[in-house]
């Protein structure tokens, strides 16, 4: 067991299966030392494939800033899910490079940056400052798949 798994396991995480692609698409693709990770949300595949939603709805109508904060921060378990599926040893992960998220956002809401510390403050308690902490955009979106209430794409470097 690796630095960063046994990381995850003195916070008491225990990482989702990777999700599956709901479309035509790869789930992530590896370019050199970048992985690109295609859009990651809040959801759990069932066991039959089906998509189960924990937490559905649009920021600032039907969600509060802290539900939306679970909901990236489950994000982002899958997001380290697939990191762990693309190269086995989460030891092999270099850095968040770039994180770009969509919240679904009611017309006046204005606080995505503060849904998407759910993932980013994840990804910095399991990999460090360092190695954790992304570049980033937070963007608002009037409507989601699956009523999702955040999804994001990342770029992560890794050992080649």
């Amino acid at each position: 067991m690796g630095e960063t798994e046994r990381r995850l396991e003195e916070l008491g995480i225990t990482l989702p299966n990777p999700p599956v692609p709901m479309a035509n698409y790869a789930p992530y693709v590896q370019v050199r030392e970048l992985l690109f990770i295609s859009g990651s949300a809040g959801f759990d595949t069932g066991p039959d494939g089906e998509f189960i939603v924990p937490i559905k709805g649009k920021l600032g109508e039907d969600l509060t800033v802290e539900e939306g904060y679970k909901s990236a921060r489950h994000m982002g378990l899958n997001f380290i899910a697939k990191m762990k599926q693309a190269v086995g040893d989460l030891d092999n992960v270099v850095r968040m490079v770039r994180l770009v998220g969509y919240v679904h956002s009611a017309p006046d809401f204005k606080e995505a940056p503060w849904v998407l510390n759910g993932t980013t403050d994840l990804f910095v308690e399991v990999f460090g400052p360092d190695r954790g902490k992304p570049a980033r955009a937070a963007l608002y979106s009037h409507t989601m798949t699956v009523d999702v209430p955040v999804e994001a794409e990342l770029i992560v470097q890794v050992k080649n």
